[in-house]
């Protein structure tokens, strides 16, 4: 209505990064929460949104009529969300208001989401999905549920949300549905989900054991649907809707959302065969409108191909007879942690500003991230670790740090991932200043039992 561009910003981001990231979007207003305890530069306004609402004097004066007059064309830039950066400063992905309501008209059309629906809001705000269950709820007419300050970890709290208001969409990463689940079966609460008529999920791939207690919660009448889409083409690109009453190990991405279009294609650009493996190229109506101040990155990320211009997403995907897309795995080292993409060689450029000579981040059983040092000097894994909590957000700080004298080397002189050490997390220190809390109630019992996250109170 005012012809802003909305930027969202995680309170759990160190002040260095909230900066950084400001600077980057040359943001001129920051809206904070009481509770966020943020101080920005002097050429940054920061309002306390609490303080607006209660100030009846200062709303009754905003004009309302000359702020709708304000023209805003589909081509306008809409959010801006940021994605990891492999050179270490991450990527400010500009999404139009024609990309956003395109994609809100796609999703619909499958049934996913409609206007009789209740939501709950679900998703961090790091998460570009969270637009969807907040802003494209309401776009569309169905009802929005919020929950209260770190509602969606406790599991009791959420049961009695989605009995209560009688929840019908859901929306959430695997493995917080999987953790839910288990702790609905353990406690015998499985009658809270019986108004679910819509359960969406991606960033991941799908566990068999989260299928099974779907399945075991005897749901009436529901429909699974298992997304996938990078920021760069608006929050979701295909879906796939789940068959829960047939055994498979290996669930597609599906097929692409109208008003998108999916190429697969091998290194020449040309198209693959079936079970060929290829890169996948996103086009259509979702595609965005650049990187924020990084048209080199644009260049390189956007191809044209026949006239219209694709998102080259560096995942490698097949095709099978029936037209069903399989993700296969990434071109480079970027990895997905808990439906969060991430690029490993941001955080081996964090830790590279240390006394290190060299450094390894590998992902390990798709539940950690394991940082390897190479260095002479007396440096230590809590400076490391405290190195890394004043520059990256929560979910990119490693669980372990391993100090070697040296890193193993390939014939080739680069480092040979396969004969790097495994990492044994049970010889992490639980100490205060690592902030690894051990389970105190039942919730946070089920939320380690299912290896959700390593710390607790980071979540």
């Amino acid at each position: 209505m005012v012809g802003g561009v909305y930027c969202p910003l995680s309170p759990r981001d160190p002040q260095h990064r909230l900066h950084a990231l400001t600077q980057q979007t040359q943001s001129r207003l920051v809206l904070i929460h009481w509770l966020s305890k943020m101080n920005f530069n002097d050429d940054i306004l920061a309002i306390d949104i609490q303080s607006i609402a209660a100030n009846n004097d200062i709303v009754s004066d905003i004009d309302i009529d000359r702020l709708s007059s304000i023209a805003i064309t589909p081509n306008d830039i809409a959010y801006v969300i940021f994605t990891s950066g492999s050179t270490g400063i991450p990527k400010a992905v500009q999404i139009r208001h024609e990309n956003f309501t395109r994609y809100m008209y796609s999703f619909v059309s499958v049934s996913t989401l409609n206007e009789d629906d209740v939501a709950v809001q679900m998703s961090r705000s790091s998460f570009d999905v969270h637009l969807q269950q907040i802003v494209g709820v309401l776009l569309i007419g169905a009802t929005l549920i919020m929950l209260r300050a770190r509602g969606m970890t406790d599991f009791d709290y959420l049961a009695d949300v989605l009995n209560k208001k009688q929840i019908t969409y859901l929306n959430t990463a695997p493995v917080l549905f999987q953790s839910f689940f288990s702790y609905l079966s353990q406690y015998k609460k499985t009658y809270v989900v019986k108004y679910l008529r819509s359960l969406c999920s991606g960033g991941e791939a799908f566990a068999s054991k989260l299928i099974d207690l779907i399945r075991e919660s005897n749901i009436p009448n529901y429909t699974l649907w298992n997304l996938y889409g990078p920021a760069e083409t608006t929050i979701t690109s295909t879906l796939h809707l789940v068959d829960t009453g047939v055994a498979t190990k290996c669930i597609p991405i599906g097929r692409s959302l109208c008003n998108y279009r999916c190429l697969i294609l091998n290194e020449f650009l040309q198209n693959t065969s079936v079970n060929q493996e290829g890169e996948l190229f996103v086009g259509g109506g979702g595609v965005f409108a650049g990187y924020l101040g990084r048209d080199d990155l644009t260049a390189k990320a956007l191809v044209e191909i026949d006239y219209e211009l694709f998102y080259r997403t560096g995942d490698l995907v097949t095709s099978d007879n029936n037209g069903l897309l399989h993700y296969q795995g990434r071109k480079d080292h970027q990895i997905k942690l808990h439906g969060q993409r991430i690029e490993l060689s941001e955080i081996e450029r964090c830790l590279l500003n240390t006394f290190i000579s060299a450094c390894v981040v590998i992902k390990w059983n798709d539940d950690h991230l394991a940082a390897y040092v190479q260095s002479s000097s007396h440096i230590n894994e809590e400076q490391l670790r405290q190195h890394c909590r004043s520059h990256l957000p929560p979910h990119m700080i490693p669980s372990i740090f391993i100090i070697l004298e040296e890193l193993p080397l390939n014939q080739n002189g680069k480092v040979d991932r396969k004969l790097l050490p495994p990492p044994h997390f049970s010889f992490v220190p639980l100490t205060n200043s690592t902030e690894l809390l051990l389970p105190t109630s039942d919730i946070e019992y089920w939320w380690s039992f299912n290896n959700y996250h390593a710390t607790i109170s980071s979540i």
